[in-house]
């Protein structure tokens, strides 16, 4: 049984509910079941690109702001043709009327429509945190699991951390067989270029220390999901420590907003070949 000088207010991940677990948990368990704690300092910025996402994109924000780590939502919209501006302009209004310690927000708009890559971009030259993420604005990913992806990050045994749809111990919408087939493919591709050991390059999950993406950012060029086989190389390239972990996966179907498509496929193999030739 827990401590009964255990307050259960305590914010998760602070050093004082860390130690009374490590106390009586011990501290093999506690590193089994990713207990540790997070400086009271840190401070994790998500970058969220942002289209046509006006079905998710409240829940999605109220699902970021429930992980209890301090905070900033670097939220890029990327001349969207619903309503999800609209849901954004009321966001920025309620925090400017109700700051959050805990969860900062920061809204950019592109006047064009872009692509994915560069609201990434984007959102990367706004980002002030100790770790930077990656975040989807549909329900696909799971921001719970944003603490076991920091772990390595936070531990100093990392400088990048990808989670991975592939490990297998996490549960996963089953959804398309050749799509599947081409991410593997092109993890496998990017492998052979790289000499990483990747199981999913094309993860959204990306998450990098300050240090490690204050090297990579400014070099990036592209502004579609090309983007994801640029940064892997640029990774490898400056020989970062590169760690992967497991990740849930709800996939949601083409009909449901899927964006990606087979042209990303093969713009993904030349941007494999391109940044492997130069940087």
């Amino acid at each position: 049984m827990v401590s009964e000088e255990f307050d259960l207010k305590v914010r998760p991940y602070s050093e004082a509910w860390y130690g009374v677990l490590k106390e009586t948990l011990g501290v093999a368990a506690c590193r089994q079941l990713g207990i540790y704690a997070i400086p009271d300092d840190f401070l994790l910025s998500v970058v969220i690109p942002i289209y046509n996402e006006e079905r998710t994109l409240q829940a999605l924000i109220d699902r970021v702001r429930a992980v209890p780590i301090r905070k900033e939502l670097v939220l890029v919209e990327d001349c969207s043709k619903d309503n999800t501006r609209d849901i954004l302009k009321r966001l920025e209004t309620e925090a400017a009327a109700n700051p959050d310690p805990m969860n900062a927000i920061n809204v950019s708009y592109h006047d064009v429509n872009r692509g994915k890559g560069a609201a990434v971009r984007t959102g990367f030259s706004k980002a002030t945190g100790d770790a930077i993420i990656i975040q989807d604005a549909d329900l696909e990913y799971n921001p719970s699991e944003y603490p076991r992806l920091l772990h390595p990050i936070i531990e100093g045994a990392a400088d990048v951390v990808y989670g991975s749809r592939f490990l297998g111990d996490q549960e996963h919408r089953v959804l398309y067989f050749w799509h599947s087939v081409g991410n593997r493919v092109l993890t496998m591709l990017s492998n052979g270029f790289t000499n990483l050991n990747l199981t999913d390059m094309e993860t959204c999950y990306k998450v990098f220390s300050r240090a490690a993406l204050a090297d990579i950012w400014p070099t990036l060029k592209q502004n579609r999901f090309g983007i994801e086989p640029e940064i892997t190389a640029k990774i490898a390239r400056r020989k970062l420590r590169v760690y992967e972990m497991s990740i849930s996966y709800h996939g949601r179907t083409y009909q449901e907003g899927k964006h990606i498509g087979m042209k990303d496929g093969f713009k993904a193999i030349w941007c494999i070949l391109r940044y492997w030739w130069n940087d």
